[in-house]
């Protein structure tokens, strides 16, 4: 279980998340929609700890996640380019391994999980941009945590790719994570999603399942329009 309650981050006189509470519990594979700015990947920087809010809890499974091991409690992906180019694939996950107390434990079983055992070998800088992306979910998944943060998965797979990732987050999920990904590729997320957040200017203006948040709308599309209105209008597009 995932618990967010009042997370607050302020830049300047300027409010990006307002006291943002949400849970994603087991199972569940919950979305993160908004428009460009309005502080879908500060909300997952927050809630992982590389940026410190200005207020607000975060706990994993009834514990604060400062108390929280890391990647055996709270797996996380938010940048495709956090490498070192020289490093091959297999050099980067046993860094993270060991740098984390868990040692090589789990490194092959991820890259065959994420299709790059052939290529572990090879530096990442030499990567595309989906394998790059496939790296940095093996890095998630190396302790085998209980909860799950993507931030924008898909960009750079190819279409194979993104059937697998599709796949691959459905049977997380089914397999009792909590699992919160950012995306803006809504037929993916109409695909994939049980539960639908939203922020608007850094407020969470919808947390509800996805039935829930389609209602009478004829697609994804309309309902999520609907909720954060014009883009063209909204001075969070870009």
């Amino acid at each position: 279980m995932l618990r967010i309650e009042g997370l607050t981050k302020r830049y300047g006189r300027g409010t990006v998340l307002d006291a943002i509470s949400t849970q994603v519990a087991p199972g569940s594979l919950t979305y993160l929609l908004g428009l460009n700015g309005a502080g879908k990947s500060t909300l997952l920087r927050c809630v992982s700890g590389v940026t410190a809010a200005d207020r607000g809890s975060v706990e994993i499974n009834g514990r604060p996640r400062s108390h929280s091991p890391r990647l055996r409690e709270l797996g996380v992906h938010l940048d495709h380019d956090a490498f070192l180019p020289r490093h091959t694939a297999r050099r980067h996950l046993r860094w993270l391994g060991r740098s984390a107390g868990i040692g090589d434990r789990g490194v092959d079983e991820v890259l065959d999980l994420v299709g790059l055992s052939a290529v572990a070998g090879r530096p990442i800088g030499d990567y595309s941009l989906g394998m790059r992306q496939r790296v940095g979910i093996a890095g998630a998944l190396l302790g085998d945590p209980p909860v799950l943060l993507f931030d924008e998965p898909l960009n750079g797979l190819d279409i194979a790719g993104i059937i697998w990732l599709r796949t691959l987050l459905r049977d997380l999920a089914d397999d009792g994570r909590a699992i919160l990904v950012a995306s803006h590729l809504l037929d993916e997320v109409r695909r994939n999603a049980d539960r639908i957040l939203v922020l608007r200017g850094g407020r969470l203006v919808a947390d509800e399942d996805l039935d829930d948040f389609l209602g009478d709308s004829p697609d994804l599309e309309h309902a999520y329009l609907r909720t954060v209105g014009d883009p063209d209008d909204s001075e969070y597009s870009a």
